[in-house]
């Protein structure tokens, strides 16, 4: 087993994650987003020889941080698709899953892939770079109805009109091709002093459009419930308040809608118990160590049955 590349990305909440998940040595695990892996080898190292571990990343630049064991398995794919990926394995049920949600500090750093305010790159931030919809398609091909959709949707910006104007005033002129030509347009309409809240925002909303991260997390959820056993653990991990909203209603309420359904004796149908009421946070020693781990909320939940 290879080590964990710290350049990578610095695994949030590591013990937290382990803890939750409850690890038995000859079960079978799911982490849905390996990345440079160090969620994944700290799960690996708890299993025996009948203990598996499964891993999912579309990000051609995780496979490097993979390693060769029999009871090791990468699929090189999207994790909205994980119950047809374990049919493909011959796996029918799972002790427990990890999802490490957003997009990592290898992403983030990697200027080329255009996900930061920083620097300057083409506009892309395709996770899996094989997908045909980028950022820059989104910037200048969607109407105004679409991009006033998403930074109301996505990235909650509360002057979605005004920054929608002057993204499609300045494409009069020729393609935004760039994250610094974005920058630039949207400047303007950034508050003063809050400016780099506000870009942080703006590129979250078009990064959510260009990987369907919401569709993607849904039909996750919502395929977790099949594929874990009972008393398995789904543990997950979330950056940003769209992400933990929808996460928290399923766990807590059985929809992503968070509409509880009753049968007909008053029980509320839903297939997770909570472990924990409110989401863990990382304490102040991970902090001064992993700035992004602020923004990280962790949330536990079981299998009923």
């Amino acid at each position: 087993m290879t080590a964990n590349k710290p350049d990578y990305h610095v695994p949030v909440m590591l013990q937290e994650c382990i803890d939750a998940l409850e690890i038995k040595a000859d079960g079978v695990y799911i982490d849905v987003t390996f990345g440079g892996g160090g969620h994944s080898q700290e799960i690996f190292k708890k299993l025996n020889a009948k203990g598996r571990l499964i891993v999912f990343d579309q990000d051609p630049d995780a496979r490097k941080n993979a390693w060769e064991a029999p009871n090791f398995d990468f699929v090189a794919a999207n994790f909205a698709y994980i119950s047809n990926h374990l049919r493909l394995l011959g796996v029918e049920k799972v002790d427990g899953i990890l999802a490490d949600l957003g997009v990592s500090s290898h992403q983030f750093d990697k200027e080329d892939r255009g996900f930061s305010i920083r620097g300057e790159a083409n506009l892309d931030m395709r996770m899996n770079q094989n997908g045909e919809l980028t950022a820059k398609s989104v910037v200048n091909e969607y109407s105004e109805e679409e991009l006033l959709r998403i930074f109301k949707a996505y990235g909650e910006v509360s002057n979605a009109w005004k920054l929608v104007n002057a993204i499609v005033n300045a494409r009069l002129n020729g393609k935004i091709k760039t994250t610094q030509g974005l920058l630039d347009i949207i400047t303007p309409c950034a508050p003063k002093f809050k400016e780099h809240k506000y870009f942080a925002q703006v590129f979250q909303a078009i990064r959510i459009e260009v990987n369907d991260e919401m569709g993607v997390l849904q039909g996750f959820l919502e395929a977790t419930e099949e594929v874990l056993s009972p008393k398995g653990r789904l543990v997950v991990m979330s950056y940003h308040s769209l992400e933990d909203r929808m996460v928290k209603n399923y766990m807590k309420r059985g929809a992503i809608s968070g509409k509880i359904e009753k049968d007909f004796f008053g029980n509320v149908l839903k297939p997770f118990d909570e472990i924990v009421r409110h989401p863990i946070v990382a304490n102040e020693e991970e902090l001064e160590r992993n700035s992004r781990a602020r923004s990280a909320k962790l949330r536990i939940a079981e299998r009923n049955g």
